[in-house]
């Protein structure tokens, strides 16, 4: 559980992986159509700019002859001048497209990967969630899909176009000089040189930064989701403090691998003139016994400080190379997540069940060697009604829970109708329940599409039917727009009662065979609750239901009341049989109507 806390590195200590990239194959080919069209407009923008320094040659040269000729005629110059206005034109119209074309295509990249991420992540299981900040998880999906769609977009065709811009340069070189082309391509084998001296730092740099940036992203999405807590308990100079010392680490992680990366372009601007100068002394010193044209030495000094350009942004791509992997790695790291609650080979549909439930010698643990539950069993018929109470922690919701698979057994069975649940898929095992879990998460939309979601064809009619069942019409028909009404995430606007409401309502619309109540009225008033409790016992009729409540006035007509403690049932029966036993739960019992009668009195 150590990595479930935001100051605490993601490591990932694989050394840099070029399987990965080959993983992205099947990304790149979908938009493959795309990306050769952005690579041939870059191709030919590139060819179009690099015919400047032959005009250039052209201009001189026809300068030259005039005036050894005596002769001085502009047409000529000034149709040289017009072609080079209308190869930079083209050069420029073509990198427009081309940007149009790998904007698309990076899109479409971006689309692809989130989409099998966000899939993924839908498919594991709560301890994937239980070990992890959200925002871990939030950058992986975002930050680091964006940085390699952009790569797998922009940064493949630049490599690309870069490098065949290099061949294109020395080819025009060649065709000038030899000799002189290669006193330019004398700095290259240092320059290669020192990108193998820095590529292991480079990549530990940038790996160190996504950690850094995903330990500040995970802060943030905490201390927004507990931000009503941060204010209650003037915790805002604390969280600002340890949020600077994240950012700290951050901003000193950028810096570092910023120092490594910047160092490339100053090798080439050191390198660069020291070039061009070793180009002049080869053409005026040590080429002094031969006759070289003016446009020539022009021309190929062009060249040569267009020739660093493309090998500075291929050194460029390289860094963008290094961090792409260090992306690729969390990135795959999640898709490649082994999903632990899922349909085994041979699994068929659950069908339409009466709805008896047996546990059988069931035993689980969430951590290895503690375990929840031990040896556990029970049945529960038809139609049955059972109550789960008992300490904090004890495990009645992981009872519920386990009926779910949200979690898998470690031994034992649990089977519905005979039918045991790790061999019927999980679509037709969790369609047949209707959970009221003790979060009441409400979605960004409106109140309607909230009820809507526990049955996605349910009519207006169906959801006013259903909130009238829990109570809840009344307060949403006084609201400004009613069932239209659009809340944010979480409902903010509205109150932790009613949003347990809305949530009643989603699980009443879906009219499971098994329905699960977990701590479904702690957040309503007891005025409320009598109301609703009205509408609970019209919902069990006819169902198999698991009760988990704090309130003991709530659970006492169901048919077994089952006390949970120390790893298994510690007794079972009616209210009015364990209270005869003056067992566990008659302490329990007896305790919380004793301070039921304190609050009674201090209200008086």
């Amino acid at each position: 559980m150590a990595r479930n806390k935001y100051d605490i590195d993601e490591e990932l200590e694989t050394p840099f992986n070029i399987g990965n990239f080959k993983r992205c194959g099947k990304y790149i080919k979908h938009s493959s159509k795309l990306l050769i069209t952005g690579a041939l407009l870059a191709l030919l923008s590139t060819v179009f700019a690099l015919c400047g320094p032959y005009f250039y040659k052209m201009v001189i040269d026809n300068i030259e002859k005039q005036q050894a000729a005596g002769t001085s005629e502009i047409k000529p110059i000034i149709i040289i001048g017009l072609l080079y206005i209308l190869f930079i034109l083209l050069s420029e119209a073509c990198t427009y497209l081309r940007t149009l074309v790998t904007s698309k295509a990076g899109m479409q990249i971006i689309h692809e990967i989130r989409v099998d991420i966000f899939s993924h992540i839908q498919k594991l299981s709560f301890n994937y969630f239980d070990s992890r900040p959200r925002g871990k998880i939030l950058v992986r999906v975002v930050h680091y899909v964006n940085n390699v769609a952009d790569f797998l977009s922009n940064g493949l065709i630049n490599i690309v176009v870069q490098s065949l811009t290099v061949f294109i340069i020395m080819f025009f070189m060649l065709t000038l000089d030899v000799k002189l082309s290669l006193a330019v391509l004398a700095g290259v084998p240092i320059f290669i040189g020192y990108m193998f001296l820095i590529r292991s730092r480079q990549r530990r740099a940038w790996t160190d930064y996504s950690a850094k940036n995903s330990n500040a992203t995970a802060y943030i999405s905490e201390s927004i989701n507990g931000m009503q807590i941060t204010q209650a308990f003037n915790r805002e100079k604390v969280n600002q403090g340890i949020y600077e010392k994240l950012v700290r680490k951050l901003n000193k992680s950028y810096i570092k691998a910023m120092t490594i990366n910047n160092s490339i372009p100053l090798v080439i601007e050191i390198l660069s003139p020291i070039i061009s100068g070793f180009l002049y002394v080869a053409a005026i010193v040590l080429l002094s016994g031969e006759h070289y044209e003016t446009g020539v030495v022009v021309a190929m000094a062009s060249y040569a400080s267009r020739f660093w350009g493309p090998i500075q942004s291929i050194g460029n791509i390289y860094n963008q190379l290094i961090n792409t992997g260090s992306y690729l790695e969390r990135i795959f790291d999640t898709i490649d997540e082994k999903v632990e609650i899922e349909d085994v080979p041979d699994a068929y549909d659950l069908p339409p069940i009466k709805g008896e439930v047996k546990y059988d010698n069931v035993t689980f643990a969430y951590e290895k060697d503690r375990n929840v539950l031990e040896n556990f069993s029970f049945t529960a018929r038809p139609g049955q009604r059972i109550a789960l109470v008992g300490p904090t922690g004890a495990g009645k919701s992981t009872i519920v829970n386990l009926l779910c698979r949200f979690y898998d057994i470690q031994s034992g069975a649990i089977t519905i109708d005979g039918h045991n649940i790790h061999g019927v898929t999980l679509h037709s095992l969790r369609s047949s329940m209707g959970i009221m879990l003790q979060d009441s998460f409400i979605f960004s939309g409106t109140i309607k599409d909230n009820i809507r979601y526990g049955k996605l064809d349910a009519t207006d009619d169906e959801i006013i039917a259903a909130a009238k069942t829990v109570c809840a019409h009344d307060f949403i028909d006084k609201l400004e727009d009613g069932y239209d009404t659009v809340v944010n995430e979480k409902g903010s606007m509205l109150s932790q009662g009613q949003r347990q409401l809305i949530c009643f309502a989603r699980t009443v619309i879906s009219d499971p065979a098994i329905l699960i109540l977990d701590e479904a009225t702690s957040s309503i008033d007891t005025e409320t609750e009598q109301y609703v409790q009205r509408g609970i016992e019209e919902m069990m009729q006819g169902r198999t239901s698991f009760v988990i409540a704090h309130r003991l006035s709530t659970i006492v007509n169901c048919d077994t009341i089952m006390y949970i403690d120390n790893k298994g049932i510690v007794e079972a029966g009616s209210h009015d049989e364990l209270l005869k036993k003056r067992g566990a739960y008659y302490s329990l019992y007896t305790s919380q109507l004793m301070d039921s009668d304190i609050e009674h009195a201090a209200s008086v």
